[in-house]
């Protein structure tokens, strides 16, 4: 239609047309979204899951910037629109033998609620982009849609669960898991949808645990036992039990088979699940087969094998995605946007902590007679703002800003803030917040993990 004097045709707007996936019993559609690009799904009939979770009858879901899968038991219609960078439907898939698992998770918790004891604690292990998390998230699904009342720990500094990246987590999940968002939104930065998921949150601030596992491990047993006294005070918890994601990097063999053995002592394990490693599979066994537990249980190991669907992320996705989660913290996502407030606060109302260099040589070059004390490395370094600080994410932790360096190191997190800018000259710090309000006085965490965001706030 012309517009009136120009001789111009108005834009017309160009229409998805939407495609059609009929998958058969015992499949499942894979895809991969790019960041920046949504794909809206449907599910028009049949039934079909998500990692656990089972889609709604025409309800529709958009995705973005994800590698997925949706699998279906006895088939199904889905309508697609948008456009997938990688699709395809697989009928090779290894979830009769994850459901397999369930059920006899499942079998375990009924007998543990019969007899009093503890439910399963199940330590899943495996190399990195083996689908560690995807089987985590399932079980978690699993186990709340059968009434339980599952306790899910993530160990993996990269990933994150109800947190930034760089976290250790627990929470406790009485409800399903969302299908677009993952593991869902917590009201650590904002409004939640109800029944909120509360979790713990500790901060390490690196990628790889292996790089201070002095301080790692002893994070780790502050989190294990929060986790293990909540097994004991909720009857429900503690016949559930509770499902541990693991970082890949501990799984390589050097000294990453001494946090494992830690991780299984500290969250009393009773199942050690292997993905994808016959190495791994036969040195777990070696080590934890047949073992006792605090608790006098026997330790047993079982291998599965990776889903196929399990791809490879390489460096620039997982950095994209780090962002995404930093930004979805401060703004929230399509369904629920947040308000930040920055504000600028003083150099001398704030005490910020940097994990300490970490060297063995300097301590083997102490003289002799020094003493005990003098030859512990500190944990952190107080530290002065400064420019290099600009664009970082600091952890606000329960600790005050004089304690003992184990106190902050031990102390759960209140929230994050981002530093928008160092003004050196007036020292002054201008930080993004979640929420308004004065910051509580409180320690603060400068982790060298994630990396900060250029252009998060104008």
């Amino acid at each position: 239609m012309s517009l009136p004097g120009l001789e111009l045709s108005a834009p017309v707007e160009a229409t998805l047309v939407p495609t059609i996936q009929e998958l058969k019993e015992g499949t499942e559609w894979r895809f991969e979204v790019a960041f920046g690009t949504k794909v809206e799904v449907r599910l028009l009939s049949g039934s079909a899951e998500l990692f656990g979770t089972e889609l709604a009858p025409k309800q529709p879901y958009t995705f973005s910037g994800t590698k997925s899968a949706i699998y279906t038991w006895h088939g199904c219609r889905l309508e697609i629109v948008g456009d997938c960078q990688v699709e395809y439907i697989a009928e090779e898939t290894p979830m009769i033998n994850y459901a397999n698992l369930h059920f006899a998770l499942e079998k375990l918790r009924d007998g543990a609620a019969s007899a009093g004891r503890d439910g399963p604690r199940v330590l899943v292990v495996g190399p990195e982009n083996a689908g560690k998390t995807s089987l985590v998230k399932l079980l978690t699904a699993y186990a709340t849609r059968c009434g339980r009342l599952p306790v899910t720990v993530n160990l993996d500094t990269k990933e994150s669960m109800l947190s930034i990246p760089g976290s250790l987590s627990a929470a406790t999940f009485s409800s399903i898991i969302d299908v677009e968002e993952g593991w869902g939104s917590s009201p650590t930065n904002g409004p939640s949808p109800v029944p909120v998921k509360l979790p713990l949150v500790y901060y390490l601030g690196l990628a790889n645990p292996e790089d201070r596992t002095s301080v790692y491990k002893p994070i780790m047993t502050r989190l294990a036992l929060s986790v293990m006294n909540r097994l004991q005070d909720d009857s429900e918890a503690k016949t559930t039990g509770c499902v541990i994601d693991t970082p890949g990097v501990i799984s390589q063999g050097k000294g990453g088979y001494d946090v494992i053995h830690h991780a299984v002592s500290e969250f009393s394990v009773s199942l050690v699940v292997v993905l994808g490693s016959e190495r791994l599979y036969s040195d777990m066994l070696r080590r934890f087969n047949g073992q006792k537990t605090s608790a006098g249980e026997t330790i047993a190991v079982i291998k599965l094998d990776k889903s196929g669907g399990c791809v490879d992320r390489d460096d620039a996705f997982l950095h994209q995605l780090r962002q995404a989660q930093i930004r979805e913290y401060f703004f929230g996502d399509s369904k629920c946007t947040l308000s930040p407030h920055t504000q600028q606060i003083d150099f001398s109302s704030v005490g910020i902590y940097k994990l300490a260099e970490s060297s063995a040589l300097l301590t083997s070059l102490m003289p002799g007679d020094a003493n005990e004390d003098s030859m512990i490395p500190p944990i952190f370094d107080k530290i002065e703002p400064s420019a290099q600080m600009q664009n970082a994410m600091l952890a606000i932790v329960h600790a005050e800003t004089n304690d003992p360096q184990e106190s902050i190191r031990d102390a759960s997190v209140i929230g994050f803030v981002y530093v928008a800018e160092v003004d050196e000259k007036r020292k002054k710090l201008k930080v993004l917040a979640p929420l308004s309000g004065r910051l509580p006085n409180k320690a603060m965490i400068w982790g060298s993990w994630p990396e900060g965001v250029t252009d998060l706030v104008g």
